[in-house]
């Protein structure tokens, strides 16, 4: 089980402090997510959601490359 978790509503990493998905957790994510790549956005995609309502005062692009931009 992974320590890199997201701390909300700041949507830091418990495992090293970093913004969440902090590159091990997007590592981790793709080994995890590797042969559903749709499956990972979707996942990303709600996570998106949750932290825009979190971290309103960070620009929509930012929070879209944090969360879905790295992906495939």
């Amino acid at each position: 089980m992974t320590s890199h978790l997201a701390i909300t509503p700041a949507w830091i990493c418990a495992g090293c402090g970093a913004d969440w998905p902090c590159d091990t957790r997007r590592r981790e994510l793709q080994a995890e997510y590797d042969r559903a790549p749709v499956s990972l956005a979707l996942y990303l995609a709600a996570q998106l959601v949750d932290a825009a309502q979190d971290l309103a005062h960070v620009p929509a692009g930012r929070l879209h490359y944090r969360f879905l931009g790295w992906t495939r």
